[in-house]
């Protein structure tokens, strides 16, 4: 059988899962409700985490379907990705056009010599404009330097929700068209997407290389790969080289194919197929698996490093072992182990029996893997996330980012302020009628703690995307913290009487009835010092009656804490306390005496 291989790239939020997940149903490999993000933290961010594959059959051809994320602590899954498939289909949201993450997924494919199908998503939205879009991705790939070839470009039009694509708007039903499904859009795959493989490859040696990795209790480590060249089969002896020239023996014990979203065991995988393969319990990304010990390496693959890095601890809060599972140090460890193995862009160092040194790509990315652990029974903390700076030549670099900000324009002089002081140069501003788009770059630590400021600062009608743009020299000072902590003296439950007085003070994290230790942070000051606060005070009783003491009390709903939200907030003396239930920020030192004493 004929074989195709594309991945599907684009934004957040463009419309890439669900307009695969109609793929999938249409061709009959997926039943309604099954969803390529079928893990349950991407149903609920509706965003792509993890990159997924999936087959369909059409016309006797399988096409093998990548599914990648489109946020920038991702980046590097993408990469991983396009290097093993042979078109990509870009989507684009007709109304929103490219987006910062569009650039990045489309530059690394015009690099990697791909030819991307444009696929115009969402022409339903109120203010799509696709002809305006279309315009712009042209753009876009002349900027990034495509070739003619590339720039030559098919589009497809769709309404990925509705299951429906077309080759012309005049195709499309709202249009009176007879487009009802997604035909004309595999039509296109078939025509333009190159084949996998040719009789002349497939004729060779075997050549395999691993683009991700993915663990089975029973089996172990497994490599998500492309046969190159030749065949593989279970049970075959096979030598496993690094990049570097090095190599080992090892054997592959099973081979699974895709269908639909199913794994299906198979007994061999032909050259240009992507294959799950088991038995190679150290296999890494980038190596090249192969049968003939003086057989070429394919080219190595970079993966992104990364550029933040806090302590995980275990938690040793008053009110640590109440609501996890798995508390100690070894069970920390034992996870962080088991997350190396699959998670590429993680790197942790073991400093200590109860501290360890986590290192990931961005806020999201640790978030991501502490809502995980959560998930699984476990309780830990975690310092304040600090951007990995590089020393070169005697030189500090940390890493740069460029934001790309749409918003109503009478909130962008509040945005540039803010952003000013945390070093970002504003590059550019595009006005289009009530919107501005405006592009900044600036230090990624200069972006800690500040995304929930800019919800504030564009009362939520804000869109804000980013994407790291490499190491350049250090900015100096930033001063991002505007708020001061207020913090805990007593132990208890906190009374709605104690908020209400406490709220016109900044913005409270929790609510009454919530249980509080000494050391636990409330919320935050507006004026930005610490203050020591008693949540648990009730009313003064008394025997006379006065006009308003039996008054209702009104509380502002309170700020609460998310994974994410905290790590923005937190401050350097501060530990983010994380439990299946709960999410608390706590000083280091609990009791005021002792966060004296360190001070000194």
């Amino acid at each position: 059988m004929e074989i195709r291989n594309i991945a599907i790239i684009a934004h957040v939020d463009h419309g890439k899962t669900t307009l695969t997940d109609a793929l999938l149903r249409q061709t009959g490999a997926a039943v309604e409700g099954v969803s390529m993000d079928s893990n349950s933290i991407e149903k609920e961010r509706g965003i792509t985490i993890y990159s997924k594959n999936a087959a369909v059959e059409y016309k006797g051809t399988k096409i093998n379907i990548v599914d990648t994320p489109g946020h920038a602590d991702f980046g590097s899954e993408v990469e991983r990705v396009l290097r093993s498939i042979d078109s990509v289909l870009l989507i684009v949201d007709a109304q929103e056009g490219p987006m910062p993450q569009t650039r990045f997924v489309l530059k690394k494919s015009l690099e990697l010599g791909l030819k991307p199908i444009v696929v115009l998503n969402k022409i339903d939205k109120p203010a799509a404009d696709p002809a305006r879009a279309e315009e712009q991705v042209l753009e876009l790939f002349f900027e990034l330097g495509a070739s003619d070839a590339q720039s030559n470009f098919p589009v497809v039009y769709a309404i990925g929700r509705d299951g429906v694509a077309a080759r012309t708007l005049a195709d499309m039903p709202s249009n009176g068209g007879a487009a009802r499904d997604l035909t004309q859009l595999l039509d296109v795959i078939l025509e333009y997407v190159p084949p996998a493989s040719s009789p002349e490859s497939a004729a060779k040696t075997l050549r395999l290389q691993p683009f991700n990795l993915g663990y089975d209790n029973f089996l172990g480590r497994l490599a998500i790969a492309r046969v190159y060249e030749g065949e593989v089969k279970s049970g075959q002896e096979v030598i496993v080289k690094k990049p570097s020239g090095e190599s080992r023996k090892g054997k592959i014990t099973k081979i699974f194919s895709f269908k639909g979203l199913e794994r299906v065991e198979a007994d061999r995988a032909e050259a240009g197929d992507i294959a799950l393969i088991a038995g190679l319990p150290d296999i890494f990304i980038g190596e090249t698996v192969c049968v003939d010990e003086n057989a070429e390496s394919l080219p190595a693959i970079a993966i992104d490093e990364p550029t933040i890095t806090l302590n995980f601890l275990v938690n040793n809060s008053p009110f640590a072992g109440r609501e996890g599972k798995y508390v100690t140090s070894r069970q920390l460890r034992e996870y962080l182990e088991r997350e190396l193995e699959v998670n590429v862009g993680l790197k942790v160092d073991f400093i200590s029996p109860d501290a360890f040194k986590v290192s990931g790509r961005g806020e999201l990315h640790i978030a991501i893997l502490m809502e995980n652990m959560r998930r699984a029974g476990y309780e830990l903390q975690v310092s304040q996330p600090q951007v990995i700076i590089r020393e070169e030549e005697g030189k500090k670099l940390e890493p740069y980012e460029e934001v790309i900000i749409d918003t109503p324009s009478e909130f962008q002089g509040a945005i540039i302020e803010r952003l000013g002081m945390r070093a970002f140069v504003l590059q550019n501003l595009v006005q289009n009628d009530a919107l501005v788009r405006l592009t900044l770059e600036g230090p990624t630590r200069g972006l800690l703690g500040y995304k929930n400021q800019f919800v504030i600062d564009t009362k939520g009608e804000g869109i804000l995307s980013s994407r790291v743009t490499g190491f350049k020299p250090h900015a100096g000072e930033i001063k991002k913290r505007l708020v001061g902590s207020m913090i805990s003296m007593a132990t208890g439950k906190a009374l709605g009487y104690a908020l209400w007085g406490l709220q016109e003070r900044g913005v409270l994290y929790i609510g009454p009835g919530t249980e509080v230790y000494e050391g636990m942070v409330l919320g935050n000051t507006s004026k930005g010092e610490e203050m020591m606060v008693n949540p648990t005070k009730g009313k003064n009783l008394t025997n006379v009656r006065s006009s308003g003491n039996d008054e209702a009390i009104t509380l502002v709903p309170p700020f609460v804490l998310t994974i994410e939200r905290g790590l923005e907030v937190m401050a350097e003396d501060e530990y983010l306390e994380v439990t299946p239930e709960s999410v608390r920020l706590r000083k280091q030192y609990l009791t005021e005496t002792d966060r004296a004493k360190a001070r000194r």
